[in-house]
């Protein structure tokens, strides 16, 4: 089943092979199954996977910018049902409204708020996580945001829309080209993702505008959500267990099978209809476990390798450099160095 998360994973995907990249080798590199691709009931990917994805595709695009010109050549068909619904609003105004609405449905870094007075109308981009800025995947997940947002619009109107300003939290190192995307010169290191258009286009016509046929696209809308809600993907489940639980070190997968009702073997290979299996759930909960663990300050690294379940501190420093490219002790001191 397509959602808008995952038509939005297509949508990046296709957008990669228009740059020379292999979908089926960013799959795989994100422990995605291939098949997934074409698949007709596609299953949400979990968040470890997205963020593989996101790392890969600017690790291979050499790209720092990936998400930018993602969003800049985005067509809204590609968002599925989100995209249909916003072209067949009535006005701009109704358009950036159920855009609003619907954000939250395509990832959970950030959701859209819109404002408006007698001289403007702003979209504010919100972060939901304290730690948003620290993560490659949501940064780029802004700036597809903040220009899909000015350029959804595009061939909606008889004409093109420039905001009038444009609120930027990180900051920029090449201004210029966020200047040519956003078609106005942004303030970087602001305290909030905004962007401000003048009052007069919202009650803009849209040219696509279709009533009945967004209240049909609404409903399905809706009972897509509920569908998904109700099929949350098993490792998911799993993964959040395992770090609620971790003051108890990684739970076993028997313990982990018990709790969910389950034999080991069934757990098993219920996770393998996800394309991954108890293991790289364990590993991926230790990663993030001793990074949080680490950035806390009051253990030791041998402390901290017993808690993830290491008898030996040489084989925890290993691990710990395949997941963040450093050794625990100089990425506290690079962490401690920034904080």
């Amino acid at each position: 089943m397509e959602t808008p998360a995952t038509n939005f994973i297509l949508g990046l995907l296709a957008y990669a092979a228009q740059r020379d990249l292999r979908p089926d080798q960013l799959c795989k590199l994100a422990h995605i199954d291939a098949a997934w691709l074409t698949a007709a009931n596609k299953r949400p990917l979990s968040e470890k996977q997205v963020n593989d994805l996101w790392l890969n595709v600017l690790h291979l695009s050499q790209d720092a910018r990936f998400g930018l010109h993602l969003g800049e050549s985005l067509q809204l068909a590609a968002l599925g049902i989100v995209g249909e619904i916003i072209k067949s609003s009535t006005t701009v105004g109704e358009a950036v409204t159920n855009a609003a609405g619907l954000v939250e449905h395509v990832t959970d870094w950030f959701n859209m708020t819109v404002t408006r007075n007698s001289r403007s109308f702003t979209i504010q981009i919100n972060p939901l996580k304290a730690d948003w800025k620290s993560s490659v995947p949501a940064v780029q997940m802004l700036d597809v945001l903040m220009v899909l947002t000015i350029h959804e619009l595009d061939g909606l109107l008889l004409h093109k829309i420039t905001p009038l300003s444009v609120s930027y939290m990180p900051d920029i190192s090449n201004p210029e080209e966020y200047e040519r995307v956003f078609r106005c010169k942004p303030v970087a290191k602001s305290r909030k993702n905004a962007i401000s258009f003048d009052s007069s286009f919202w009650a803009e016509p849209i040219i696509t505008a279709n009533y009945e046929l967004q209240h049909f696209l609404k409903e399905k809308m809706t009972a897509v959500l509920h569908t998904v809600k109700r099929k949350e993907r098993l490792s998911d489940k799993i993964y959040r267990y395992l770090i609620t639980n971790a003051y108890l070190g990684i739970v076993s997968l028997e313990e982990t099978a018990a709790n969910f009702h389950m034999s080991p073997r069934t757990l098993q290979r219920r996770l393998k209809e996800e394309a991954v299996n108890f293991q790289q759930l364990a590993d991926n909960a230790r990663q993030y476990l001793a990074v949080q663990t680490l950035k806390q300050g009051k253990y030791t690294v041998k402390e901290i390798a017993y808690m993830m379940g290491y008898n030996e501190l040489s084989a925890f420093s290993r691990a710990f450099k395949r997941w963040t490219g450093k050794s625990p002790e100089s990425y506290r001191l690079k962490y401690s160095a920034s904080s």
